[in-house]
């Protein structure tokens, strides 16, 4: 009775063994390697796609694909938490960051093979964070910093192109064109154009190490000094100036004749503000008319700011005789400011 008993349970335990599925059953078309045949996105997933995006989702399409494990974008690994598959597809994340601004093959690995589909994972358009230094001459080099380079194709001051000395995924150099005093910079790659929101340079500088010819310093309840030594934007000195009351201001006047603003659009300077001044206000202002200023509420302190103020948020006056930076908010506050002028 024990032998038929045991004889019984091994029969059981063989039947058990022949039914138990190897990661995705006994389907032998599983244990083939996989096959791809196209991506779309999760919306239209009938539609192939010729190209998608650096971090967009996709699903990709082909057999055999029940039992993946691995998903590689041209060397980058997709996150485990990010990928999903059955047999006939794989839906997964693209990282946000890949070796090549385009040509980025899949390659999906299985428990048996793999398989890589040349395909076009374009990086996004690129983004200009800032650019220094912020003025200068032709023929100098200026440092572009953002993000989404790769591949850069172009660089230009409004239309006119730049030599690229060099570049990678988060930086440029280029040199200046000859003949740019002021202009916009477009940085373009395979996946698009951006334009620069602070200008390059300057039509007409106010300070730079000092204060232009005819130009006086005429603050009043504040103290400053044109000679000061650090921070500096750019150059040797900036303009330091230390508001002894509320209300006082950093003013300079230029003497007659007044200065025309034809074909001046904004005004243009770079801030850097004390601790205490933080969400303080101050008001911009031309020919002492502080009704027609700009007000502007300082959100970053310890880094420099560069503003470029529309002359028509300031009464877009024809002439000039005096520009007044006056502290607003009735505190004491200390403010550096550099490479003040018009664009």
């Amino acid at each position: 009775m024990r032998k038929i008993l045991q004889a019984s349970i091994g029969c059981i335990l063989l039947l058990v063994a022949s039914c138990k599925k190897d990661n995705g059953g006994n389907n032998k078309n599983l244990q083939q390697p996989p096959v791809i045949s196209g991506v779309t996105d999760l919306e239209n997933r009938s539609i192939a796609l010729s190209a998608v995006n650096y971090g967009d989702w996709i699903i990709i399409k082909g057999q055999n694909l029940a039992t993946t494990y691995k998903v590689d974008f041209n060397g980058i690994l997709a996150a485990d938490s990010l990928l999903y598959a059955d047999d006939t597809s794989v839906t997964v994340k693209i990282p946000s960051v890949l070796p090549d601004p385009a040509d980025n093959p899949i390659t999906v690995t299985t428990r048996y093979g793999s398989a890589t589909y040349n395909f076009r994972i374009l990086q996004p358009a690129p983004i200009i964070s800032s650019f220094d230094p912020i003025t200068g001459n032709p023929g100098d080099t200026i440092t572009i910093t953002g993000n989404h380079f790769g591949g850069v194709q172009s660089v230009k001051f409004e239309s006119v192109s730049a030599t690229i000395v060099s570049s990678t995924k988060t930086e440029i150099r280029v040199k200046v064109p000859a003949g740019i005093s002021s202009a916009y910079i477009y940085v373009t790659t395979g996946s698009g154009t951006v334009k620069s929101s602070i200008s390059y340079g300057y039509k007409y500088l106010i300070f730079a190490d000092a204060l232009t010819t005819t130009w006086s310093n005429t603050s009043f309840s504040a103290t400053t000094v044109l000679t000061n030594t650090t921070p500096v934007r750019r150059g040797t000195y900036s303009s330091y100036t230390k508001f002894s009351v509320g209300f006082g201001a950093f003013r300079v006047t230029k003497a007659t004749p007044a200065l025309s603003m034809t074909g001046n659009t904004k005004l243009k300077f770079s801030l850097y503000a004390g601790a205490n001044s933080l969400n303080k206000k101050i008001k911009i202002y031309f020919n002492g008319t502080s009704a027609s200023g700009y007000t502007y509420t300082i959100t970053q302190v310890g880094t420099w700011i560069d503003l470029e103020i529309p002359l028509t948020n300031m009464g877009n006056p024809a002439t000039i005789t005096s520009l007044t930076i006056q502290e607003f908010s009735g505190v004491l506050q200390e403010i550096y400011l550099d490479d003040i002028g018009l664009i």
